[in-house]
Parts: C-alpha cells; sequence; structure tokens
C-alpha cells in the first residue's frame, strides 16, 4: 500500500523530467516529519540578465510546491559563478561579466521571485558569500575531490573533448563550484532544468566527500520559447518576463506555435490539463490562448489586468484602432533636415523603440515598422516630420513623437 509519504512524493514528481533517487526523497519527507525540521531545497539562478522568464517559473513554482508542505527555499543567486561562465548544453564558454553588470541584473530579482515563492520560507543567497571566501588552498581542496575522466562523463565536455576542442581547468571548476554551494548551505534537494542534470549530480558527490547527506536531484524539462523551437532565453528573445507589462504578456502569449499550448497550460498554471481542456485546445487553439493569457497575466498582475490586457489587444488587432495609451517621446530638433524631414533610422532612435542603428535597419528589412499606420520598406527614406508622429515596431511597441 502507498504510504503518505509516498503519495507526496509523487505530487511533487509531476512535471518533473528526472528524479534521483525517490527512494532518497521519500525517506527524506518522512525524517522532515519526524523529526520538525523542514527540507532545504535548492534552486539556482544565474543573474546573466535582469529578468525571471516563465522559464524560470517552473522550478521556481516547483520550489513554492515544497514550501506549501512547510519546506524551506534556499534560492542561490550565481553572483560568483557567474563570473566563471557555464557551457552547460553550450559548444563553448559564455563571456565573462562584470561585477557591475552582474550586479544591475539582481537588483529586481528578489521581488520577481516572490511573485511565486512565500516571502516567509524562502533564504535568498549569493554564492559569493563562500566561494568568495575559499583561498587558493580551499580551491585545490575541493579540486581534489573529482576526477577528469568522472568530468568528462559531461555530455558537451565529452564531444567538445572527442572534437579536440579546447576546455579550460576554469570550466572543469564550475561544477564543483555549483556543487559546494550545496555544501554551503546544506541541500536537501536541488532543482534544476535537465541541461543542469550532471551539475547536480556532481552536487551529490561533493557533499558525500564534506560528509552531508547528498541532495535529491529533482529537474524540469527546458520552457520552449515563444519560437516554438529552442528553449525559452533572453539572449534570443523568445521569452516572457514574469514582470512584463500585461500587453506585452498578453501579445507574447497569443503568438506562441498552438503545439506549445498544452505545455504551457500543464507548466505555468494550476489549470488542469484534463480531456475537457484537452478538447478546448484542439477545437479552438485561438480560443484557449486567450485564455492561457488571462491565467499568466492574472497570476502575475491581476485578473482586471488581464482583461484590460484582453481588450488593448482586439483594439489594436482586430478593430484596428490606435492602442488606449501611447508614450510620447519629445523630437530633438537638430535631427531634422533643412526641409524638416528626418532619416527613418534617426526618426526610430529617437522613439526608444530599437536600441541600435543596426536594430532599426534589420526591423526595416523584416518589415516591422511603421510610420503613421504605413508600413516603410526602405532604410534610406527621409519622413516629413509633422507631429504628432506615431511609431510602431513591431506587433506591440508604440511611440508618438512630437
Amino acid at each position: 500500500m502507498t504510504d503518505r509519504f509516498e503519495t507526496l512524493a509523487n505530487d511533487l514528481a509531476h512535471g518533473t523530467d528526472q528524479l534521483i533517487p525517490r527512494e532518497e526523497l521519500i525517506a527524506k519527507l518522512r525524517e522532515s516529519e519526524t523529526n520538525g525540521k523542514p527540507l532545504r531545497i535548492k534552486l539556482g539562478i544565474d543573474p546573466s540578465a535582469p529578468h525571471l522568464t516563465l522559464g524560470h517559473s517552473v522550478p521556481l513554482r516547483k520550489m513554492r510546491q515544497f514550501q506549501d508542505l512547510g519546506h524551506t527555499g534556499v534560492l542561490v543567486v550565481g553572483d560568483f559563478t557567474r563570473r566563471i561562465g557555464d557551457p552547460s548544453g553550450r559548444s563553448s564558454t559564455r563571456a565573462l561579466m562584470s561585477a557591475d553588470d552582474i550586479e544591475r541584473n539582481m537588483e529586481t530579482y528578489r521581488e520577481q521571485a516572490f511573485k511565486i515563492l512565500d516571502p516567509d520560507r524562502t533564504e535568498f543567497r549569493y554564492n559569493s558569500e563562500w566561494l568568495g571566501e575559499l583561498d587558493f588552498a580551499g580551491v585545490i581542496h575541493l579540486s581534489a575531490k573529482y576526477t577528469v575522466a568522472r568530468m568528462l562523463e559531461r555530455d558537451d565536455f565529452a564531444k567538445r573533448y572527442a572534437a579536440g576542442e579546447p576546455i579550460s581547468v576554469l570550466e572543469f571548476l564550475y561544477p564543483l563550484a555549483q556543487a559546494y554551494d550545496s555544501v554551503a548551505i546544506e541541500a536537501d534537494v536541488e532543482l534544476g532544468g535537465s541541461d543542469q542534470l550532471f551539475n547536480l549530480l556532481v552536487g551529490r558527490d561533493i557533499q558525500r566527500e564534506y560528509g552531508q547527506a547528498p541532495q535529491v536531484v529533482m529537474t524540469v524539462p527546458l520552457l520552449i520559447g515563444l519560437d516554438g523551437e529552442r528553449a525559452m532565453s533572453q539572449t534570443t528573445g523568445n521569452y516572457v518576463g514574469i514582470v512584463e507589462l500585461p500587453n506585452e504578456m498578453y501579445g507574447k502569449l497569443l503568438s506562441i506555435p498552438d503545439t506549445l499550448i498544452a505545455q504551457y497550460f500543464d507548466r505555468l498554471t494550476d489549470v488542469p490539463l484534463d480531456d475537457g481542456l484537452k478538447s478546448e485546445i484542439e477545437g479552438s487553439p485561438r480560443n484557449a490562448k486567450r485564455r492561457l493569457a488571462r491565467e499568466i497575466i492574472g497570476m502575475y498582475h491581476s485578473p482586471n489586468a488581464a482583461e484590460a490586457a484582453e481588450r488593448e489587444f482586439d483594439r489594436i488587432h482586430i478593430q484596428h484602432e490606435r492602442p488606449s495609451e501611447i508614450p510620447q517621446v519629445e523630437l530633438d530638433r537638430s535631427l531634422l533636415k533643412d526641409d524638416g524631414s528626418i532619416w527613418i533610422i534617426d526618426l526610430l532612435q529617437a522613439s526608444g523603440l530599437v536600441g541600435s542603428r543596426g536594430e532599426a535597419k534589420r526591423l526595416i528589412q523584416q518589415g516591422g515598422v511603421k510610420v503613421n499606420e504605413e508600413k516603410i520598406d526602405s532604410q534610406d527614406l527621409d519622413v516629413p516630420f509633422n507631429p504628432p508622429v506615431l511609431i510602431q515596431v513591431g506587433k506591440r511597441s508604440f511611440a508618438e513623437l512630437v
């Protein structure tokens, strides 16, 4: 007969990719209740970008599930390890980041994470607390606890080694540093994406070396992004941020391929993926996406914000009316030519809707720019400046030049 702790483990395993080992999770849950000591559930966050996305929300929601059972979530922001560069799932090391860039990205992490987590059951830690204190002797001591042969079991390392591509010793230190995080916070369970499986398993080995009970490893599948092909990432731009404006979230979520609707409901919402919902998705993908967008915006903003975002989307894309609110930008008149016109690239930059001239040119080539509702098809165009001038970039970004 299945006991209560086996049932709890089964509930916690729902939606995960791998749970290693299941028996240890059951034992830890049972022991926690017996001794009255909450489990410590670890999740590492990479401060590479300023937003937490719906992709991050998948393991964060799993952590909240543990918290609702009385356990403690420990968010470890990898401010120290990000300076090394993790090649997980990549063919080369990422570019290193400066401490200032990392600090800027982390400014609102706490506020964003608490959109999902229970603040009273969350510890927010930075791994520079302990990794920054390791001297060279400490690093050597840590490195001696793992072998090169074991390191080459990692898939991306093995492929690069077989192809004769360079692998720096620095890269071998990343899994060890992440494993030492588990030692420092005494993790009972570590959550992570499926691409982090090797690193999380190293954590089990290193905890044993330091005399700790090894953590249970629980991985979740990587959420596919808006393009329907690659994992959600701010680098590729195929993401939805959990604190993005409701109108932006709504438009992005309606743009996902139909094949992702069921996955998004299952991983991002509390709506049961039952036969009724599956029939709804199959019968009317468009309406299902509308419901999905309302659910997600309601979670991170409010139901009223979700309804307003839907009305605004319909106003622009179905009734073909102007947005109800458009930011106004005052144009620097020194950009105007003698005849009162302005180069389209200068106009786009002045609007604040593009980050560079290169981006402006690319958007024009892709047909993603309108001025006063007319599509722009040439980057050499001079536009007569008769304010107000309405600029639209893509489907959802507007500005009015005055």
